[in-house]
């Protein structure tokens, strides 16, 4: 018997709220699939602002994602829960599979861990934004204000987000691998997630067996959408389709591993 058509929960990235990913909850009901977008604490219109006061971490920001997932399978314990994290929500969707209960699947789209080694000329205005900027803001305001990347950011999660530009440590314990099923999607030309820092990212968290990496060229954007670092969202389908094929591969490995067993049965 087939499972149920999965649910993604989408997991924002840096600086943009849970409104932003409508277009791409409506391409998976299309496809049959259910979704939701996260909310992005900081960035909803209900919600209140990073300031001195009012401050949150990339733990904080898991547990979210970790409610999320235990709220979804008491809901449909047979529907498979798939993470859609976007730039920061896939750090914050790998913190969460390797310290809490796993999701069934993992997709990142722009996702790395931005260590400056892995960029260009060495990282050299990330080191920047890391190791002077960041730091300096948030002692004299309390949080990152604007116009800095990532503004208005929250004290802490943007100091953990440096020290991991700076060190390439992640800002959440990784003691294992992310062994459930994961997609991880480069963006062809992202400047601020290129190829190099997102398969590190693929290779340092994932299982080898695991993980399947998929390279969104520009010469596989249609006439209209974008593989740019945000823009992909507001026309997905091509990414939707590939998350829809990827999927049935793995439903397709699950039925070949239980076949077996039905057999002697």
């Amino acid at each position: 018997m087939p499972q149920p058509a999965p649910l993604v929960l989408v997991s924002s990235a840096m600086g943009i709220g849970s409104r932003y990913y409508r277009p791409l909850v409506e391409a998976f009901v299309a496809r049959g699939w259910s979704a939701r977008a996260l909310p992005r604490r900081g960035f909803e219109p209900e919600g209140a602002r990073a300031s001195r006061e009012h401050d949150w971490s990339y733990a904080d920001e898991v547990a979210v994602i970790a409610g999320a997932v235990a709220a979804a399978r008491a809901e449909a314990p047979d529907r498979p829960v798939i993470l859609l994290g976007h730039s920061l929500g896939a750090q914050l969707a790998a913190g969460h599979q390797l310290n809490h209960p796993p999701a069934d699947g993992l997709v990142s789209v722009g996702g790395c861990l931005p260590h400056h080694r892995d960029y260009p000329m060495a990282g050299l205005p990330l080191l920047i934004q890391a190791g002077v900027i960041i730091p300096v803001l948030t002692a004299i305001f309390g949080h990152l204000p604007k116009p800095a990347f990532g503004g208005p950011g929250a004290r802490t999660q943007m100091r953990e987000w440096a020290r991991m530009a700076l060190t390439g440590r992640t800002p959440f314990p990784a003691d294992d691998l992310i062994r459930t099923p994961a997609l991880v999607v480069a963006l062809e030309g992202d400047r601020l997630a290129p190829e190099k820092p997102v398969r590190s990212f693929a290779a340092r968290l994932f299982a080898p067996e695991s993980v399947t990496v998929w390279r969104y060229g520009r010469a596989d954007v249609p006439a209209g959408a974008s593989n740019d670092h945000t823009g992909w969202a507001r026309t997905p389908e091509p990414v939707v389709d590939r998350i829809v094929a990827w999927w049935a591969t793995v439903e397709n490995r699950f039925e070949e591993k239980a076949a077996p067993d039905t057999m002697r049965g």
